[in-house]
């Protein structure tokens, strides 16, 4: 399919192992090969939410899609900066699941025509935030992810697509979060260091929940701004200045940088449509 003629087409960032790991624990029925010696749901749920979502889940025009995985050694940097980093991830084999279907996922995603890109040194947000911040100048971008660290990057042209929500609410978009949390995509890393993330063992302050957090941060005023700003008082004021030093480790363990040297370029140009993910499994010879 052509790109547009009017200008690049949309662009599909898809946060590779996120919906690999939501696919291989969260799909309704286990997929095994014909003669049932081989488990392929991870890899059978991977190509179908892939291929839902660019039929059901976009609001633009058909995109360029690329799929970013986690390099191997991708959180060495945070946990560098913050040892509790994702140490609450369990590494059993049960754990580590989805990691059997990496290597056909992307073999499957050769197959047919889907670029993908893995850094060893990177993980899959900085990558996606990058290649978001510089595609967002010229056309839309949406990201495919379950992970809340992506709505820093909502803005106008930029847009999250979780596929667990209802079909009706799975674009994320800027005026749900400040709906929601009171607080701007700008401000996410802040929020996210006053309150916590349990999913990356970020503890937050304790006692300062999403509702103390967004009257701290109201009117946009940055994390920074807060020491002078004559807000923190009383019980909770006093705990946010005693960790002081570690909410503003966090703040930055969250945020995500927006400028690596990636080498994957997008086109601009559409990409293929995916076949039925039964096709794809076939293709690859596991069935």
């Amino acid at each position: 399919m052509p790109a547009s003629t009017t200008g690049p087409a949309p662009l599909l960032l898809v946060d590779g192992f996120n919906v690999l790991w939501a696919g291989t624990f969260g799909f309704p029925a286990e997929v095994r090969s014909r003669d049932k010696t081989r488990e392929l749901t991870g890899l059978f749920a991977f190509f179908a939410l892939l291929r839902a979502t660019i039929r059901d889940d976009l609001d633009v025009d058909p995109p360029e899609v690329v799929v970013v995985f986690d390099g191997e050694h991708g959180t060495a940097d945070r946990v560098a900066a913050d040892q509790g980093y994702k140490a609450n991830r369990e590494a059993t084999p049960e754990a580590l699941k989805p990691l059997q279907f990496l290597a056909p996922v992307k073999e499957g995603l050769d197959q047919h025509g889907i670029r993908w890109v893995e850094l060893p040194d990177q993980e899959a947000d900085d990558v996606i935030a990058t290649l978001t911040t510089r595609a967002a100048q010229t056309r839309p971008v949406r990201i495919m992810s379950r992970d809340a660290d992506y709505y820093q990057l909502l803005t106008d042209q930029i847009r999250i697509i979780n596929r667990s929500r209802k079909a009706t609410r799975r674009l994320i978009t800027t005026a749900e979060v400040i709906e929601r949390y009171g607080v701007t995509p700008t401000q996410w890393p802040d929020f996210r260091a006053l309150t916590g993330d349990k999913s990356d063992n970020i503890p937050g302050v304790r006692g300062v929940g999403a509702k103390v957090a967004s009257q701290l941060l109201r009117d946009n005023i940055a994390l920074d701004d807060l020491p002078t700003s004559g807000r923190l008082a009383g019980a909770k004021g006093k705990a946010i200045i005693a960790s002081w030093g570690d909410v503003l480790r966090w703040r930055d363990v969250i945020t995500m940088q927006r400028d690596l040297d990636v080498p994957l370029i997008p086109t601009g140009e559409v990409s293929p449509q995916l076949p039925k993910p039964a096709e794809v499994v076939e293709k690859l010879g596991l069935w």
